[in-house]
């Protein structure tokens, strides 16, 4: 009989060096921002905002726009997931240029660009309509990201003797997608899509309660409503908001995604059914229904049967790959006016960084560093709590099924909805503001932790559990030789994610408008928020590009190396 081995390890999206593709990016988004900044030079100089009502009749319209936004950029990070990372996995030139590239925009805080991007784009379209595409442009390029690298990593690990089978029933490009790739990745999709939903959430509500200076681009949804709630301290209309924010978590929750989680449970490669498969009550009368079942037969199973002849016909037998085979000649002309519009531009975006003053680039040292310690304080007191209850709920059943489902509502509540409510209490608190921008950046980073550390606890294997009890290993020494060291890639991914998480934050915490004053403290966030309000571009572009390379460089010399020392000493084979 033969003996499978079975390795469980941590995909590494960080584990390449410092190259010279990164700089080419770091180029483009230098080029890209400089744009920007240039287009923001002709926005108009006030623009009235909405007025936000606080009666509670308003609240399920705040609650459909809030859903509406959050759809749109969901459904454009699903399709750009489903492109890119399918290139990405099928053509090995393009995977050398669209990984790295991913690599770093993950690790380019988001929400550094959104003033940028709100008065470029307020500057050629009508103003709420440049603020309802920055919202979900923002929340896009929160989302997709960790899609992709999931679609990604499960194309490229799909077994070999699926894809011989696929490649002994001629599969063409369609029908590999729809027989094998998708339903290989459901689950992996399904979960990061959780993730990414939860995390849009934040960055939504940053985006619908955003104003530079006399530009108000406040968007009419759940976030402005609680700010507005918090500004003229109206405590019943604060609590009628957050009831309603939870009310929808709770609903997309059972209605949306425990139903999905029931369904995809299908396509798990196992030989047993799993002792605890995932259950939803209204999964289950879904199926009982007599008219989803006619219409699934009537309705989906035809127009499913002529889809899937339609792309029979248009694809060939080679599928994606047919399509890769082009003309040479045009790849390399594409990428000449490229080289040659990024160069152009880094001369322009360079002449302009010569016009900030020495003294301003000292403040932009000294805001890195003071946000950088809030980044620190932020991940330490995370991981001083996430460890201890992390590890109780991957491993203790009973205490999993009365915590996991508050958690998993706790965390789908966006930070930056209740900051209203915690400003108003931290505040005349010693520490003021520097209080409340740790608070904020604690409230977005804790939960990739714990999510990261139950999944690491639930993974370490049932026999070595065992195995610790067998030969009496004391709590603190099956901690320190068995569940810390399994902990450790884990801990490592959500520190990454809560890192970044942390950044973005500062954009909104450190620098802000509430109750009619302005409240800021010295940070990298403050700065590109005060830059932003007095219309000193220079000094913007130079500030984010700062706070651009200081996450990277960040990422690819602490956080490399500690990925590099989880595969070394810490994986479990």
């Amino acid at each position: 009989m033969t003996r499978r081995r079975l390795i469980f390890r941590t995909e590494q999206p960080f584990g390449r060096g410092f190259s010279m593709g990164d700089v080419v990016v770091l180029i483009g988004i230098a080029v890209l921002i400089y744009g920007g900044v240039r287009l923001a030079l002709r926005a108009p100089e006030t623009i009235e905002g909405p007025i936000i009502s606080l009666s509670p009749r308003a609240l399920p319209y705040y609650a459909l726009r809030s859903l509406s936004r959050m759809m749109a950029a969901y459904i454009l990070s699903l399709v750009f997931t489903l492109v890119y990372g399918r290139i990405a996995a099928y053509n090995r030139r393009a995977e050398q240029v669209l990984m790295p590239l991913l690599d770093v925009l993950q690790s380019v805080p988001i929400l550094s660009f959104l003033p940028v991007v709100l008065l470029s784009l307020s500057a050629i379209l009508p103003e709420r309509t440049a603020a309802e595409l920055a919202s979900i442009v923002l929340i896009f390029t929160s989302q997709a990201w960790n899609m992709t690298f999931a679609w990604y990593q499960s194309l490229t690990t799909i077994p070999v003797e699926l894809r011989e089978a696929s490649a002994i029933f001629r599969f063409n490009g369609w029908l590999r997608f729809k027989v094998l790739e998708l339903p290989f990745a459901a689950i992996s999709l399904l979960w990061n899509s959780m993730m990414s939903w939860a995390g849009g959430w934040f960055f939504l509500m940053a985006a619908e309660i955003f104003t530079v200076g006399q530009r108000d681009f406040r968007l009419p949804g759940l976030g402005a409503y609680l700010q507005e709630a918090a500004n003229q301290g109206d405590t019943r209309a604060i609590l009628w908001g957050v009831g309603a924010l939870v009310l929808v978590i709770v609903a997309l929750d059972q209605l949306v995604w425990r139903p999905l989680l029931a369904w995809a449970d299908r396509f798990k490669l196992e030989t047993v059914e799993g002792e605890n498969p995932p259950t939803s009550w209204f999964y289950d009368l879904l199926r009982s229904a007599h008219v989803l079942e006619w219409l699934s037969q009537g309705v989906w199973r035809p127009l499913s049967e002529r889809l899937d002849a339609w792309f029979i016909r248009r694809a060939g037998a080679s599928g994606l790959e047919t399509a890769q085979k082009g003309r040479p000649w045009l790849l390399y002309l594409l990428a000449l006016l490229l080289g040659l519009g990024l160069a152009y531009g880094a001369v322009r975006a360079a002449l302009m960084l010569t016009t900030v003053p020495a003294s301003q680039w000292g403040e932009i040292g000294m805001g890195v560093l003071a946000t950088l310690l809030r980044v620190s304080a932020s991940l330490f007191i995370a991981l001083a709590w996430t460890i201890p209850v992390g590890v109780a709920i991957g491993t203790n059943p009973r205490v999993a099924n009365y915590l996991q489902p508050i958690v998993q509502v706790a965390a789908s509540v966006p930070a930056t909805a209740l900051f209203p409510v915690f400003l108003l209490l931290i505040i005349g608190l010693p520490g003021g503001l520097n209080l409340a921008a740790v608070v904020l950046m604690l409230m977005g980073t804790q939960w990739y932790l714990l999510f990261n550390i139950i999944a690491g606890a639930s993974a370490i294997p049932q026999d070595l559990k065992y195995t610790s009890a067998l030969i009496g290993l004391s709590r603190w020494e099956r901690w320190r030789t068995l569940v810390l060291p399994g902990l450790f890639p884990y801990i490592i991914t959500g520190a990454i994610t809560a890192s970044g998480g942390a950044w973005n934050a500062s954009i909104v915490a450190e620098h802000m408008e509430f109750g009619g004053r302005t409240l800021s403290t010295v940070g990298i966030g403050a700065l590109i928020a005060r830059a932003t309000a007095a219309g000193d571009y220079p000094l913007l572009l130079a500030a984010t590009l700062t706070m651009v390379l200081a996450v990277v460089l960040i990422n690819r010399t602490l956080w490399r190396r500690l990925y590099r020392l989880a595969e070394e000493r810490y994986r479990m084979e």
